[in-house]
This record gives structure tokens, sequence and C-alpha cells, in this order.
């Protein structure tokens, strides 16, 4: 290439060679992420091809396809196959949903769990506390679950499908953290994991923070394509998948059976690891004409199922069940051991027993009728139709015109919070445009009520 024949030729980035040093293509990630993270190349933004950037540079190509593979491992940026590479939609903040103090009135982001229904829980602790088993609730024995507990969580999950034996079952922190158990136990730096191109925010922190690759599959009404599943795979090499069936996190779509069936063909095929996050189950098994059984039926030796309870029964005693088969147990064992050591017992006791005396479903009954009324008040605002998810999700994915992420900081200063899609993009940023709203977390149906007016009257200006 002739020198300075770049002078005048339109690139994204023009970096300066003179700043980098040995070993260069780590000086060059270096320069990359820099550049992004002080906004200087926005999210979204196309990078140049790596041999045009090589040829800008004098430098090897392997060069730039290292630096590139860095920054991809980082989240920084990620890669489509044919179009090229491009500045991730979430490279420059931390997307992760929690309840962190904010100026406003009503919370309608983080989705909570209707927590009217915890004074059944605070009766539930007081029996709890008066048993005389109660000192073997506060030590290190049994680090996946005392036998007794297990035996629970299996009757609990019996009615959404799952069968095992306690072997192939351990209790664990919450489904978050069942989730990094997950990923640290079978996937490693650089893996690739399908997602939906909207996901849970929180697993794509999780996916950064582990250095593990997402790919995001577009998806219809029905969940996930298969179509487009088999053609990423044969694209590249992907290792894992991660799905919500019940009740997908954002875009509230349950994924119907012959769909099920559709994925299960394509990750056996290519003998991908299954992450089944079906905290929404109570929800949905039973109550949706078409729930047949979870995807771990279908893959019960390349499938980790979890089964959150902080929706259904409590958030703040985070507790959760994960089941494996033979081929993952000792990987999930291990990591449990090295990142939990041991979940509370007591914390887990009191679940154990609010499912035992038949409040775990007093709880989920009274939970039902709230998310009810809180989606009926939801549709007086904004209409949904039979095409929208789950009828009784505790959030709802609301399309918006024009607006873009700023908008949550505009409606945090009219005194509501809400979250913008772009939080939950695993992939290259799109025209379409959401909002999530939390139908679970107002301190009333008052507050709700008025919070969704407040939305709505902003969103007509």
């Amino acid at each position: 290439m002739p020198v300075n024949s770049f002078d005048h030729y339109p690139m994204s980035w023009k970096p300066d060679k003179q700043i980098l040093k040995r070993p260069y293509y780590q000086s060059l990630a270096a320069l990359l992420e820099q550049e992004i993270t002080n906004g200087f190349l926005a999210p979204g933004t196309k990078l140049p091809p790596q041999r045009e950037l090589a040829d800008f540079l004098d430098l090897n190509f392997t060069t730039i396809t290292r630096a590139y593979k860095v920054c991809e491992e980082r989240g920084l940026i990620y890669a489509v196959t044919g179009s090229g590479t491009f500045v991730s939609a979430n490279a420059t903040r931390s997307i992760t949903i929690s309840t962190d103090q904010v100026a406003t009135n009503i919370d309608l982001g983080f989705v909570a769990s209707f927590e009217q229904t915890n004074a059944m829980v605070t009766e539930t602790i007081e029996e709890v506390v008066k048993k005389n088993y109660l000192e073997q609730l506060l030590n290190y024995n049994d680090p996946t679950g005392i036998p007794h507990q297990k035996k629970a969580a299996l009757n609990w999950m019996a009615s959404f499908g799952i069968s095992v034996d306690q072997d192939h079952v351990a209790i664990v922190s919450g489904a978050q953290n069942a989730l990094a158990i997950s990923m640290s136990a079978l996937f490693e730096p650089g893996n690739r994991i399908a997602t939906d191109l909207y996901t849970y925010s929180n697993f794509i922190e999780l996916a950064k923070m582990y250095q593990i690759q997402l790919v995001p599959i577009i998806s219809d009404t029905y969940g996930m394509s298969a179509e487009e599943l088999e053609k990423q795979c044969n694209k590249t090499n992907i290792h894992g998948i991660f799905l919500m069936p019940s009740c997908s996190n954002p875009t509230t779509i349950m994924i119907p059976d012959f769909r099920k069936r559709e994925l299960a063909e394509v990750i056996r095929k290519h003998r991908l690891i299954l992450i089944e996050d079906d905290i929404h189950a109570f929800l949905t098994a039973g109550i949706i004409p078409d729930y047949q059984q979870p995807m771990f039926h279908l893959l019960p030796e390349q499938t980790v199922y979890i089964c959150g309870t902080g929706k259904s029964i409590c958030s703040g005693l985070r507790v959760a069940y994960m089941v494996y088969g033979d081929v993952l147990r000792e990987k999930i064992l291990r990591a449990i051991f090295n990142i939990n050591l041991k979940t509370s017992s007591l914390d887990v006791e009191i679940i154990t027993e609010l499912i035992l005396s038949g409040k775990a479903h007093e709880i989920i009954t009274q939970k039902k009728q709230l998310a009810q009324t809180a989606n009926d008040i939801y549709s007086e605002y904004f209409p949904i139709s039979e095409t929208n998810g789950h009828p009784l999700s505790f959030y709802r994915w609301l399309p918006i015109q024009g607006h873009g992420n700023q908008i949550e900081q505009q409606l945090e200063e009219h005194g509501i919070r809400a979250f913008h899609s772009d939080r939950f993009l695993s992939g290259q940023t799109t025209p379409d445009k959401y909002l999530r709203i939390a139908l679970s977390s107002a301190k009333s149906m008052d507050k709700l009520r008025i919070g969704l007016q407040i939305l709505k009257q902003y969103l007509n200006q």
C-alpha cells in the first residue's frame, strides 16, 4: 500500500501508530477500549475491516485480529459474519439492574415480586426459628442442600415437569447466583453463547465479567428462531445457549412446545449447553394451554435448569434450585463449592417450610391475582394484544417512537423510572425501540396507575 494512501480515506477509526507500543496487539486493544470508554467511538459504530486497519497502521493482519479478539472478549465490540465488527450497544456503561436508590417516586424499572405477600413469609420465619433442629441450619454441612430441603424442591418443580433424583439438584443463592455458577463451571473465556437479541441485562453483564461472547439470534412471536440458530451454528463455533422459555425477559415472549422441540433439535445436533432460566414457570405451567414441558425434559444431559423462588415466593431470601444431568454434574458441583461454599440453610428452610405448609401456593395465588390486576391497569393506558406475550407477566415490553436511551433520565426527572431497550441488547442496535415497564414494584396499584399515567402523558408529548 503506498505511503499516505489513507490520509484522506474515510475510516471510522484512525488510531495513531506513534503512540502504540509492543506488543502492538495489546497496545491497540487498550487504545480501542479507551476510545470506546471515552465516547469517541459510539455504540453501533462499524469499525474498519481488519485488513484495512492493518494496511493503515502498517501492521500484520494477525495483530489486528488479536486486538479485536481481546476487545470482543471484554464485551466492547462484536462481529457479525458478513457485515463487520461493531461497538457494542452497552460497551460504555453498566446495565446491571438493581434496586439502587434513585430519585424517583414510582419505580417502573426494577422488576420486584409483588412484595405485598411477604406477611405470610414473616409468619413462617417465626415458626422456623422455633424448630428443635435450628442449630443444624447454621453450619457448613450439606453444601448443596439438606436432603429434606431437596425433596421439597423436587416436589415444587414436579408441577413444572422436572423429575430427577436428589443427586441431580442443588440449592443455591438465587437465580442470578445460579447463572454465575453455570457460566463459571461450563464455559471458558472466549466461548460463545447464543441469546435472544433482547435478553436479560444482568446475563449480559455476567458474560462481560467472564469474557464470554454473546451471539444474538433473531426471534419472532414464538421466541428464538431455530432456523437462525442453525445458521449461526454453521457460521461460527457456538458453545452454549441461554433461554427463558416461560416468559422471556424483557420481551415477555413464551416459547411454545413446537418451538422448544425445534430448538432442542438444533441444540442436540451442535452439542450446545443450554442454560434454561425458568423462573416464571409458576406463572405458566398448568395455566398456559400450550405449556407441555421444560426444555430440560428434551435435553436432560445438555441442560442446566434453573428454578428461582424470588419471583414466585420471596425475593429477599435468595433461593434457587439447579437441576442437571450426569454429564454436567461434577463441573456444577465444583463451581458451587468454589463460589458459594454453601447457601444459607436457614433461608432455604424458610422456603421449604412455605412449600410443605402450602403457604407457597397461597402466595402464588395472591401474586397471580396482583399480576392480573396490574396488567389490567396497564392495558387501560397501553392496550395489550394477544401477541404481546405472557398475560400475567410482571413486566411489559412497550414499543416507543423517536426516543433514545436518554429517555431513562428524562423519565426520572418526571418522577418515574423505566428501562430502555438498549439495556437488553446482546448485539447490534436496531431501529425498533422499547421500554420495559415493571408492574410489580410500585407500592400500591394506585401508585402504579399514577406512574403509568405520567408515562402515557410523557410519550404523548
